[in-house]
């Protein structure tokens, strides 16, 4: 039972993407397999979680192959937390497609597309070895490179190209580094490369210095870290509503777990390294919500903001340069905190950006306006996650930035203080520009809006809910802190993860 819990993430969505596939011809079909596959999958994830929360992380060897050969799957609190946000966030866009989804697109197999995107990123987190991280990132992106051009318009084709010119750069130099990190250490299990990466370091220091850049750029492309985030702006406004808001919550996250998952274990020891990522996040930071100031298009505001705010993140990893064990695992489980609000916080943003569009037909700011008086519920379902991501409290985003704030004060670390602070004032100017050009001020003509919900509530409901579990986060954080704080300290306790493997000893 416990294995098919663990596979159930990868196996679920694959088996609806199937469906939809092989039903290609009716679209009743597709979306009843869309919708059965997200829902199942959200059911499989609670479950998952609820498991490993009262028994323990749980590994799958398949094929009953014996540890670090096996494909290993391992479900330990972050990877299960990753999962269920991402059935959450899976569920909230396959009903919000049921409208912001064309017929067109739904002809072209979107809902398999979507299912099988989701199938690759819970194998990214739930893989215990290099090369099947690599294999979950593939599976990812082909999914990811046919929703970003879905449907063939100009301006997807643009922001295509340099969508998947730059991710196939940072595949290529994954799969290069996976080709060298098997050579210096024959095992690409992230265990035994705990284990063996420092004796590397120790006699062949370039080789894991030249390791850790390339999985550095590699991963940080993914995630959009400075200076690789170019193409995200450019590119997570061309596709449908419900494609870029599934990219902005999930796809940049799969990248930051990534960072997460092999920095805290494989390169934790090497010399400089952290103090490096210190200096990337707070640029990250900065260039990030620089950008996003200067922007008058929704998307194009929120999508710079991802940078920033992957910015905050990263940093719960880099401050791991710090030699306390307490500020160590409050930095990670500041991180693990910041990550699950982003995700929730950061899609409603982007469904409320369609919603926005459904009733005026653009998302530009200049022929914006009214929407404060002439769609007031939308207001305040926009208010709440603009708040959150401005770290307004009570909200989930308050907890968050004072979360990483606290850890990098513990550690000295000023500049990224002054980085997140400043961010975090111009982050909260840019939702306030959004907020009076939208909103607040008076439309500049007069334009149609609708006063009824029915016809919209596919993509009114999964707003409501996003933004209610922002709500609750932000009213009783201890919860998330917990899983949190359980997370960071199974990230830190290598032995307990080679255990749950079946490795055991050798231990660091």
């Amino acid at each position: 039972m416990t294995a098919a819990l663990v596979v159930a993430p990868i196996v679920v969505p694959l088996l609806a993407a199937a469906i939809v596939f092989t039903g290609f011809r009716s679209l009743q079909v597709q979306r009843a397999a869309g919708l059965a596959g997200a829902f199942a999958l959200l059911i499989a994830g609670f479950a998952l979680a609820a498991t490993v929360w009262t028994t323990g992380p749980q590994a799958v060897h398949v094929g009953g192959w014996p540890p670090p050969f096996a494909i290993t799957l391992v479900a330990d609190t972050l990877a299960s937390m990753m999962v269920v946000l991402a059935s959450i966030v899976g569920a909230a866009i396959a009903v919000y497609s049921l409208v912001e989804v064309d017929t067109r697109r739904l002809e072209m197999g979107y809902f398999g597309l979507l299912m099988v995107l989701l199938a690759g990123v819970n194998g990214a987190f739930l893989t215990a070895d290099l090369f099947n991280l690599y294999v979950c990132f593939e599976v990812m992106l082909m999914a990811s490179f046919v929703l970003m051009v879905l449907g063939g318009d100009r301006h997807q084709k643009e922001g295509g190209l340099k969508y998947v010119t730059l991710n196939l750069v940072s595949s290529a130099l994954f799969l290069a580094g996976v080709g060298i990190v098997y050579g210096a250490t024959s095992t690409l299990n992230l265990s035994e490369l705990a284990v063996r990466m420092p004796t590397v370091a120790a006699e062949r220091p370039e080789v894991a210095t030249a390791l850790a850049g390339l999985f550095l750029v590699a991963f940080g492309i993914k995630a959009g870290l400075f200076p690789l985030y170019f193409w995200l702006p450019a590119s997570y406004h061309t596709p449908p509503v419900a494609v870029s808001a599934i990219f902005a919550g999930l796809l940049t996250k799969v990248g930051v777990y990534a960072l997460i998952r092999v920095f805290s274990s494989v390169f934790v020891d090497l010399v400089g390294l952290f103090e490096l990522l210190v200096v990337v996040t707070i640029l990250t930071m900065v260039f990030g919500v620089l950008g996003a100031v200067a922007q008058f298009h929704i998307r194009r505001i929120l999508s710079f903001h991802i940078i920033s705010q992957i910015g905050y993140m990263v940093l719960g990893l880099a401050l791991l340069a710090s030699n306390d064990p307490v500020v160590r695992r409050l930095a990670l489980a500041a991180a693990v905190f910041y990550i699950a609000h982003h995700i929730l916080v950061k899609t409603n943003l982007f469904l409320i950006a369609g919603v926005i569009r459904r009733l005026r037909g653009t998302e530009d700011l200049g022929p914006l306006g009214g929407l404060a008086s002439s769609a007031p519920w939308l207001a305040a379902l926009f208010l709440i996650p603009a708040a959150s991501l401005a770290g307004i409290p009570p909200l989930s985003g308050f907890w968050a930035k004072l979360a990483v704030i606290k850890a990098a004060v513990l550690a000295q670390a000023w500049a990224a203080v002054a980085a997140a602070l400043f961010a975090g004032l111009l982050t909260l100017l840019s939702m306030t520009k959004i907020w009076n050009e939208a909103f607040w001020k008076d439309a500049p003509e007069e334009r149609p809006v609708s006063s009824r919900i029915e016809p919209m509530w596919p993509m009114v409901l999964p707003v409501v809910v996003l933004a209610a579990l922002t709500v609750v986060i932000g009213l009783a954080p201890q919860l998330l802190f917990a899983i949190a704080d359980r997370a960071a300290a199974e990230l830190l306790d290598l032995e307990t993860y080679r255990t749950v493997i079946g490795l055991g000893g050798g231990g660091q």
